[in-house]
């Protein structure tokens, strides 16, 4: 008690002045006079004034934490492309001991939609690039979503090109996370079908679909859709995977066309053992 006392004596005049303002304001508040009022509104303008001259000035202290948040996120990302670019020499390294080939590097010839036909089963799309741009037929074609096609004809100027939604489409495509491959083909509508899986075979929906090595047209890992719907017909064999498809066709205006060719050497070999 003795310290309390103390410490009032030795705050004494802080305190009153304390006191004095919090009843000089509570008499403000319950006075209703006209001087009061015109007190009032005179400063909630001046206070409403100044709020509006300084908005511009930012929150020292939200923009430090925006600026934490920033460092934190940037320090991530680098160090995840570290991690990428070391996996990618460490993979490198590795199949050269192994003596493994490197899968090459693909590069693409960016081309316009300039026709459309996706109102029937056999869906195609025309491009503006052709022969003289190095375009060939049998050519991948990809967007950022994912797979599109593959070039079917060719001129000078132009291609045509076949797309998933076609009911002569086919790809050889695997799970890329549980490693099953299947076949990629279309029956109409807007689902791809995800074919030859057996019922046994580990599928889930939001799997992702993607190209695999077994396919000579298309190099593998190219993202084809993802896995929405799984069902299983009573006795049969193979599960039913419907996949929707990564790339919006109906919003197709710029695809790229992947130089990728079939390796004739190895379907001269695999013509050779079919016949």
């Amino acid at each position: 008690m003795k310290k309390l006392l103390d410490i009032v004596s030795a705050f004494r005049e802080y305190i009153v002045f304390t006191l004095c303002i919090l009843i000089a304001i509570f008499l403000l508040t319950v006075n209703d006079g006209p001087q009061i009022r015109a007190i009032r509104s005179i400063t909630i303008v001046s206070i409403g004034f100044l709020q509006g001259a300084l908005a511009f000035i930012p929150n020292y202290f939200d923009l430090r934490e925006e600026h934490r948040i920033l460092r934190e996120r940037n320090l991530n990302l680098s160090s995840e492309v570290s991690l990428l670019r070391e996996s990618r020499l460490e993979n490198i390294r590795l199949r050269h001991l192994l003596g493994f080939k490197e899968r090459a590097r693909q590069h693409y010839i960016s081309a316009n939609v300039v026709g459309k036909n996706t109102q029937l089963l056999r869906n195609t799309i025309t491009i503006d690039v052709g022969e003289s741009d190095g375009v060939k037929v049998n050519m991948p074609i990809v967007t950022d979503g994912g797979l599109v096609g593959k070039i079917i004809a060719t001129s000078s100027g132009y291609a045509v090109g076949q797309l998933v939604l076609n009911k002569d489409f086919r790809a050889s495509a695997k799970v890329q996370r549980g490693r099953v491959d299947g076949i990629i083909v279309w029956e109409g509508g807007d689902m791809l079908l995800l074919k030859n899986v057996a019922r046994t075979l580990d599928v889930r929906e939001g799997d992702v679909i993607q190209t695999s090595e077994f396919s000579n047209l298309f190099p593998p890992g190219i993202r084809v859709g993802v896995v929405s719907e799984i069902s299983q017909k009573q006795g049969a064999l193979f599960q039913t995977i419907e996949v929707t498809p990564g790339v919006d066709f109906n919003r197709l205006e710029e695809v790229f066309v992947v130089r990728h060719q079939p390796d004739t050497s190895r379907m001269a070999v695999e013509n050779r053992i079919g016949r």
